[in-house]
Formats: C-alpha cells, sequence, structure tokens
C-alpha cells in the first residue's frame, strides 16, 4: 500500500497538563444542555444502533454505533452545539440561567422584547453552519455563514434555506474562522459562534461542546439500556470539539476506570495526531487546502479546550486517509444480514472504516493490540452526519469511490 494511504497512529504520551477543562465536561453540565434540547418541538433522542452481526464477524463483544443522521431533522450532530451557545449567550446578556431559557421562552414575544436581534456569526464546511442557521432562524436571530473554498453547493444551499447570509470564500477553513471572527466584531451586535477556540475566545466554544454533550448523555443511558457499559469510544475529529466535549463526559462518567478513548482525524488536517507525536503538550497546526472527502473534519488548528481535554484523557491519535472514510460508509450502507442500515456521510463514517480495518487487517494488528481491542469489548462509534452531500454518497456507495486504497483526493469532483 502506498505510504500515504496508510492509516498512522500514536498512542498518547502527551505529559499532563492541570486539567482544568474537564470540569467543564461533567455529567452536570451535560445533562443541563440535554434539559435544554429536550424543550424543542422538533427533539427527539436519536438512535443507538447495535451491529450485532458486524461485531461477531469483526471478533467483538459489541458494537454499537450513535446515528446522528436524525438530529433535529438536519442530518448532522452539529445544531446540538450552536443552539446551545445561542441560547447561553442570550441567557448570559439577559442575566438569567440557562435553565431560565427554554425554547418557548427564547421564540417568544417578551424576550424579543428584551433581547432584540443580533447576528451570529460562523464559518463551516457544512454542518457546523446550518445547525446556527437553523437554530438563529428559529429562535429570530440572523445569522451569517462564511465556507472554505472546496465546500459543495449543496451544503451551501442547505444553509441557504435557514434564511442565513452564506458564502463560499477563496479561503482554507481556518482562514474562513478568522474572516468571520473580523466580521463579527466590526458588526453591529455581531457574535462570533465558532466551535473551535483560541487564546480569548473559549467561553462560547466551551458552551458547544457541552452542548454535544447531549448525544453522550443519550448514548450512555442507551447503552445502560442494553445493559452495556463501554469498553472502548471511537470518535472523529475536526478541530476537536466533539472529541473534547465526548472524551469528557465520559472521562467523568466513570472516573476510576474510564473507557479507552481514540481521536480519529482525515490525514489531510491532522493537527491532532501531529500535536500527540511531538509529545510536549504543544500545539501542532496544518495549513494549506486539507483536500479531503471528510469535509468536516478539514480543519487544522485545534480547539485550545478541547484539547486540553484530550491530552490528557486520550488513549490515542489516529489519522486516517480518505479510503478508510469511504469504506465505512460502504459498510454502513450494507450491513451483514440482521443488522439494520445506517445512512452515514463521509466524516461520520471514519471511525468505522477504522474499526473495520484495525480488526481485520494484519498490517494495523500493532494497533489493535496497543488497544487492547479483542472479543470482550463493547465499542461505540458515533456515526456525526449522514448522506449531508448525497452526490458523493452515492459516488461512493455506488461507484466505489475511493475503495482502493490508494486514490490520493485531488479536489471537488
Amino acid at each position: 500500500m502506498d505510504q500515504k494511504a496508510q492509516i498512522k497512529w500514536t498512542l498518547n504520551h502527551i505529559p499532563k497538563s492541570d486539567d482544568r477543562q474537564l470540569e467543564n465536561m461533567s455529567v452536570a453540565e451535560m445533562e443541563k444542555a440535554g434539559n435544554f434540547h429536550k424543550s424543542f418541538p422538533q427533539y427527539a433522542e436519536t438512535p443507538l444502533t447495535p451491529l450485532s452481526g458486524l461485531a461477531a464477524h469483526l471478533g467483538l463483544k459489541h458494537l454499537y454505533v450513535k446515528d446522528e443522521s436524525y438530529r433535529f431533522g438536519l442530518n448532522a450532530f452539529k445544531v446540538l452545539g450552536g443552539s446551545y451557545a445561542i441560547a447561553r449567550y442570550i441567557a448570559q446578556q439577559l442575566g438569567k440561567d440557562i435553565n431560565e431559557m427554554p425554547y418557548a421562552v427564547l421564540t417568544s414575544d417578551r424576550l424579543r422584547e428584551e433581547f432584540g436581534q443580533a447576528t451570529f456569526f460562523t464559518a463551516t464546511d457544512g454542518n457546523h453552519g446550518r445547525g446556527i442557521a437553523w437554530a438563529a432562524d428559529k429562535l429570530g436571530q440572523k445569522c451569517v455563514v462564511r465556507m472554505p473554498k472546496g465546500s459543495t453547493l449543496t451544503r451551501l444551499e442547505n444553509i441557504a434555506k435557514e434564511h442565513a447570509t452564506v458564502t463560499i470564500e477563496d479561503l482554507n477553513y481556518d482562514d474562513c474562522v478568522r474572516l468571520a471572527a473580523k466580521e463579527a466584531k466590526e458588526a453591529e451586535r455581531g457574535i462570533m459562534v465558532q466551535d473551535t477556540a483560541w487564546e480569548g475566545y473559549e467561553e462560547i466554544p466551551t458552551w458547544i461542546m457541552q452542548g454535544y454533550g447531549t448525544l453522550a448523555v443519550e448514548a450512555d443511558r442507551q447503552l445502560q439500556a442494553y445493559g452495556s457499559r463501554p469498553t472502548h469510544i471511537f470518535v472523529q475529529a475536526g478541530v476537536g470539539s466533539l472529541a473534547g466535549a465526548v472524551i469528557g463526559y465520559f472521562t467523568n462518567r466513570f472516573k476510576e476506570h474510564p473507557p479507552v478513548m481514540t481521536v480519529v482525524e482525515a490525514q489531510a488536517a491532522d493537527c491532532l495526531y501531529h500535536s500527540a507525536l511531538q509529545a510536549d503538550g504543544s500545539r501542532k497546526d496544518i495549513t494549506g487546502d486539507m483536500l479531503t472527502i471528510m469535509a468536516g473534519l478539514a480543519c487544522g488548528e485545534a480547539n485550545t479546550v478541547s484539547w486540553d481535554i484530550l491530552r490528557n484523557h486520550a488513549s490515542a491519535f489516529v489519522s486516517c486517509p480518505d479510503w478508510v472514510s469511504a469504506n465505512g460508509t460502504r459498510i454502513y450502507g450494507s450491513p451483514l444480514r440482521g443488522d439494520k442500515q445506517v445512512i452515514s456521510g463521509e466524516s461520520g463514517s471514519v471511525s468505522m472504516g477504522l474499526i473495520h480495518a484495525v480488526m481485520t487487517k494484519p498490517e494495523y494488528k500493532a494497533l489493535k493490540d496497543a488497544l487492547k481491542l479483542d472479543e470482550n469489548s463493547e465499542v461505540l462509534l458515533i456515526s456525526t452526519e449522514g448522506d449531508t452531500d448525497p452526490g458523493r454518497y452515492l459516488e461512493i456507495t455506488w461507484e466505489g469511490l475511493y475503495g482502493s486504497g490508494k486514490e490520493p483526493f485531488a479536489g471537488i469532483l
């Protein structure tokens, strides 16, 4: 196999920090976010799907996938963070607790009189911006979204349908973040709502991560209903916000004996893997166009809040070429007899492609052994999105796009 097509990995040998961010992902904080989301009329718990046939095929005890394609009718999990952050911001401006600000209050005439209207700015590869736009529209607020070059028109149109101002810029993702932040600062009542964090901008990203905690709380309770406790969790990362939220929650949930938790990235934007590889506690950025079919993971600068959690509690960091994601999409879409089909897009499926490769390909036996994956393992995956780009989904599942493990991604087809 071509060197560029190989999965790369490292165990976590990073020196520990003071771990000050972990308490922000406590069970209590995540449940607070969950209660907020339950106040939405569109709320429904997304399914936790057991894949028993695949687990047996791979030599695992249990394999579960949290299917976020059902979230609020938006085909992805991102709305959890954006909606919660917008609500927390409005509550803060009014001097109220988030518990006093359910959906009915946020959409009321009285709230409009007290708070008025702000404009929420963000940058996105697709799902995050759509979630912000949807939440802002539902809550009577305005939204401006900037997308990086290479973004598809399908994703832009999905955002535009939520009544947001949206453009595709000739910039990569991280430069789009800087552009949106500048515009928010210059606009009247402009607020930046981004799921990455940097020095001086950590409060709103922390709220977004707490919002993501809703899916972790749901998954935990669903696993309990199955009589299971996860021994292993694989969670994908762009800037690392979801990974930090999930790993933070389950570290707090199982303080004495947490699961083995692995961070999974797109190889074109594997800033967390390279940060872990240098193993000195500092963050290493990835620059350039970061071309990958995993659009939602094409982020080269790590969230500072999340990085502090991951460096202390992630077990391993894995960098995956595009074929891993494409294979995961096909596995989800073509289940073994008795298993349920899961429609999973490119950013949602990479962890499935990874667990399949680790359990079936001899060249990754060292990783399998390092993670202690065997017939006693109970594995949790998160499919973070459905077919958010339907054309690309069909190219992968019907036409075998990126099936050999040799084709480098050269841009939008």
